[in-house]
């Protein structure tokens, strides 16, 4: 890397396509917002000839083609796929965006990569990388998957080149911070008036030669004799490192010896080191300026995917089972094979329809095939489980995506990534597979969002199209959740922050032409009786002809929480007869369903019917309903009546320098910590109770809290008597028509 002859295809005006699944990469780019890997992208793409200037293709789209959404905000919120050629091989660049809320599109990119480039920032203060990079670095070494790392905004640096590697050193090496080396050093010029040097060229530790790009064009050229002592002490460092990792035992011992190891040598171990995921090399690069080519450093990075980064055939594949789960045997990546593919992104078309975004794991894809379409959704705590759907569906157009072009494909290969048009109502996490042998892969894992976005229609014209815009809302992006909430009865949009929230609002808007308020969200309150009472319904009525007459005597005591309802029948003598009984239970229920006071369903109480009165002519079923619901209502107006609140159990995952500060945050939150447990990697679990109603917003608390670096998750645990102070509050807020419990 960095000694070769670099060499690339242009691409621009026409898809890059693969031949065969060894010169096929697949680079996700993880990092957090405003790290620069759009930029990053763009760079690529025009060294490796796939657009004629930087950030544009021939039409005049842009490489990062995002909604209007994101153009406003200058913020990537999905994932977005580059195809680029280069050397010879198809790289597939897919650009993910770096805030927390849409981890479901990074996660995406990630089921489809074979590889990873983290792009840390050294604009930013050296320990400001996020937590949630750090958190998929931890996902991608646990699955082995191969990473390096890139630095950008060295023009505009807070913090040196040279700290940036120890730092990722620290964060990202665990155990083993010489993992994690740089394979090139910065060049920079003289400082600027601003007190920032710009970036001019690359030094290559293995090679030893400087790559100049201050000309705009790469000029390669030796090192100077003052340059070269700090160059040889780095490059010793990295050498180590490489022969650390080498599966060759004997480099080690000759280089302790002062033998010399050849470069070519040192390559190729550095390159099955990275492609084995244990070494992981340090990089940095900048765009074009002034009508250059190419961006410094952007040749090294594209040398270092297509002779590092494994191909296809290096992954182990997902498991497969039949749709009834009897398991089968795991595809092997030959274009030749049985197709087995899978939906990694869901999108919408306002031309075109629902799009798919799909990765091909073996077999071939071809416009036209008929294919089987299997799944049952992703999996993560928050979706309910739904049957497995199947259905043959013949596939539309296949198309490489480039911003605002899909050009066509005549084929997708085992390894390969593709758009693909009209495929019925295939879902992201959806398998494609032979119509003869209909198979299901392993689907991956998606947050769970906590959330709550509560929603209702502007107008009356909005209402009509308003559940079909949030089903396609939540098709395309599975980590929403859609609840109709029958106890408050409001619609609720689960998301996993605000910028999330914000952009569903918008899309609804935008796509789908739905116009919706958002409106306070409540959560399901209960009553209960605070003491034991009686009350009397008597439900007479004479209007001429056949009357309404029902009179009945009941007690309500409390009961223990989580007990429900119970009905007790203790009529003697036939006060009531026997048939009408059941009527009074129902209207009982019916009433209690509705609430005794401020409208909450009422629980937690034994109704016991004493007495009561007919008439042989008048008394009907109706009528003694009627009378139940009556005697409850009395009975409420007698006795003070409860409020209670839901309580979620919470467990809340946090670095231990931040358990303090969410411990507070809790007791604040009235909640009660149950317990803590030391957790992997210098992390610890708290198991708290808090209720609902102070943990509405927590998703982004705990995100400001923990400097993104906490997670938590929740589950109902019971109702509890709310605090009457806060009660009576609710109750006031409820009769003027602002409660937002």
């Amino acid at each position: 890397m960095g000694d070769r002859t670099h060499t690339h295809t242009g691409a621009a005006g026409r898809a890059a396509t693969a031949d065969r699944p060894a010169s096929v990469r697949n680079v996700v780019l993880v990092g957090h917002s405003g790290s620069g890997k759009t930029t990053l992208v763009e760079a690529l793409a025009l060294t490796a000839g796939a657009v004629n200037r930087a950030g544009r293709v021939e039409d005049g789209g842009t490489v990062s083609d995002y909604d209007e959404i994101e153009q406003r905000r200058q913020r990537s919120v999905q994932l977005s796929l580059v195809p680029v050629e280069w050397g010879g091989y198809k790289i597939n660049l897919l650009d993910t965006p770096g805030y927390a809320d849409f981890v479901g599109e990074l996660r995406a990119g990630l089921r489809a990569a074979d590889a990873a480039l983290f792009v840390v920032s050294a604009a930013q203060e050296a320990d400001a990388v996020a937590g949630t990079t750090r958190a998929v670095w931890e996902e991608c070494a646990a699955v082995g998957m191969p990473r390096a790392i890139v630095v950008t905004h060295l023009d505009t640096a807070r913090t040196p080149f040279d700290e940036m590697t120890r730092v990722c050193g620290r964060l990202f090496g665990g155990d083993d911070p010489d993992a994690v080396l740089p394979l090139y050093l910065p060049v920079q010029g003289p400082e600027a008036p601003d007190g920032h040097s710009p970036l001019t060229g690359l030094t290559g530790l293995l090679t030893q030669r400087i790559f100049d790009y201050s000309s705009g064009e790469r000029k390669e050229n030796p090192p100077a004799g003052d340059e070269r002592a700090p160059l040889l002490a780095a490059r010793n460092r990295l050498i180590e490192g490489i022969i650390a990792e080498s599966e060759d035992e004997t480099l080690m011992d000759h280089y302790l010896g002062g033998g010399d190891i050849d470069t070519t040598t040192l390559v190729e171990d550095l390159e099955r080191a990275v492609a084995r995921g244990c070494f992981h090399p340090v990089l940095t690069a900048a765009p074009a300026v002034d009508g250059a080519r190419q961006g410094i450093g952007t040749v090294e990075l594209l040398e270092l995917i297509t002779g590092g980064f494994p191909s296809p055939l290096e992954r182990t594949l997902p498991a497969v089972t039949t749709p009834g789960g009897a398991p089968r045997p795991s595809p092997v990546c030959d274009p030749q094979g049985p197709l087995v593919a899978e939906v990694v992104k869901t999108a919408s078309d306002p031309y075109v329809g629902r799009v798919s975004l799909v990765r091909v794991f073996s077999g071939t894809l071809r416009p036209d095939d008929t294919v089987h379409v299997c799944g049952h959704g992703l999996t993560d705590p928050g979706h309910r489980a739904r049957p497995c759907h199947d259905a043959d569906v013949r596939v539309g157009a296949l198309s490489s995506p480039f911003g605002k072009q899909q050009r066509p494909l005549d084929r997708c290969i085992a390894g390969d990534l593709a758009s693909v048009s009209k495929l019925g109502g295939a879902e992201t996490g959806d398998t494609l597979s032979g119509t003869g042998d209909p198979l299901l892969m392993e689907p991956w894992t998606m947050p769970d969002p906590l959330l709550p976005l509560a929603v209702r229609a502007h107008s009356k014209a909005d209402e009509d199209k308003l559940s079909h815009g949030l089903a396609r809302l939540v098709a395309e992006d599975p980590t929403m959740r859609l609840e109709q909430n029958d106890d408050t009865h409001q619609v609720v949009l689960w998301c996993m922050g605000e910028a999330q929230a914000d952009v569903a609002l918008e899309r609804l808007r935008s796509r789908y032409g739905v116009q919706v308020d958002a409106v306070p969200h409540r959560v399901p309150l209960r009553e209960t009786f605070a003491s034991r009472t009686v009350g009397r319904g008597r439900h007479v009525k004479q209007s001429g002809g056949h009357g309404q007459y029902a009179i009945c005597e009941i007690e309500v005591e409390p009961l223990p929480p989580g007990t429900g309802i119970e009905f007790v029948d203790k009529v003697v003598g036939g006060a009531v007869p026997r048939q009408f009984i059941p009527s009074v239970e129902k209207g009982v229920r019916a009433q209690a369903a509705r609430g005794v006071a401020a409208g909450h369903p009422l629980v937690d109480v034994r109704i016991t019917l004493l007495d009561g009165k007919s008439h042989s002519v008048d008394s009907s079923d109706a009528a003694f309903q009627t009378a139940g619901a009556l005697a409850l209502r009395e009975a409420a107006a007698d006795t003070r009546i409860q409020l209670l609140e839901p309580v979620a159990e919470v467990r809340v995952l946090v670095p231990d320098d931040y358990v303090g500060a969410v411990m507070s945050d809790l007791a604040i939150r009235r909640g009660r910590v149950v317990g803590t447990e030391q957790a992997a990697g210098d992390h610890t679990l708290v198991r708290a109770e808090v209720p609902e109603i102070e943990i509405g917003r927590y998703a982004v608390d705990l995100r400001s809290l923990s400097h993104g670096t906490g997670r938590f998750d929740r589950a109902y645990a019971r109702h509890e008597a709310m605090p009457p102070q806060l009660a009576d509050r609710i109750r006031e807020e409820q009769e003027n028509g602002t409660n937002g419990t």
